[in-house]
């Protein structure tokens, strides 16, 4: 595998595949999902690596994921939020977070406010509290560019919060739709980032429990919404991998 390229990477040949350093480097670590299943599916082999280290984890999530079935007639939004957020705090469990380390800030799926919304200055001030109250050393937010309007808002919001400190926290970004959904301008441009290779094949077991814990999102549980979301086997290939991508700014 030393030699692997995500695809969407592929034409990235000035850019540097680094492997990556220990997790015990990331110290107390925040990660932050923009909706429930993108922590176990970006992260959840680094989240049980850290946690094997017993090193501190936290994880908050942006919005309510209500619009994975937005049809459902017998999940109606205040049903699929609960059941959505009980199978992250299952999911957890198995990479070894505990319930009170988990956080909901329930904004809209898809409504995640972006720099150019009226309600992003307050969602900024809102981060920027939780962060001075947790201190995290290290904050895993998704890539700045990836193809989802919520993963792109909550990059935005974390980096313009971080931007209010003195001190800035170290910040790793982690890719999800770029798998599938990637054009030319997602992708990491050169002397922008670095991306580094994390070896997870201790915890790949645990990686995979994790995310098959999201029953919503990867099983027919909820049938009653045709054009319901559901992870393809296709999707869920790409988080199947001994190792994970994170991707840090060139200082």
């Amino acid at each position: 595998m030393s030699n692997f390229v995500p695809k969407p990477f592929n034409d990235l040949s000035k850019i540097a595949l680094k492997k990556a350093e220990t997790v015990v480097c990331w110290g107390k670590t925040l990660i932050v999902a923009p909706h429930p299943d993108d922590e176990s599916l970006g992260c959840g082999g680094a989240i049980a690596l850290l946690r094997k280290h017993n090193l501190e984890v936290g994880v908050l999530t942006m919005s309510d994921g209500t619009l994975s079935h937005p049809n459902s007639k017998k999940f109606p939004p205040e049903k699929l939020r609960d059941i959505r957020e009980s199978e992250m705090i299952a999911a957890l469990e198995i990479l070894g977070v505990s319930s009170d380390k988990v956080k909901f800030l329930r904004l809209g799926d898809r409504r995640v406010p972006g720099e150019n919304a009226t309600d992003f200055t307050a969602a900024v001030e809102t981060i920027k509290d939780f962060l001075a109250a947790d201190q995290p050393e290290t904050i895993v937010v998704p890539w700045r560019r990836d193809p989802h309007p919520d993963h792109r808002a909550t990059w935005q919001i974390f980096s313009a919060a971080n931007d209010l400190f003195d001190v800035k926290f170290r910040i790793l970004e982690y890719p999800i739709w770029l798998w599938e959904m990637a054009e030319t301008k997602d992708l990491p441009r050169e002397n922008e980032i670095e991306i580094w290779r994390l070896d997870v094949s201790e915890t790949i077991e645990k990686k995979q429990r994790a995310i098959h814990a999201h029953l919503s999102q990867t099983t027919d549980l909820i049938d009653d919404d045709p054009n319901g979301f559901r992870l393809s086997p296709e999707v869920l290939a790409h988080f199947a991998a001994p190792f994970e991508i994170y991707l840090e700014e060139i200082k």
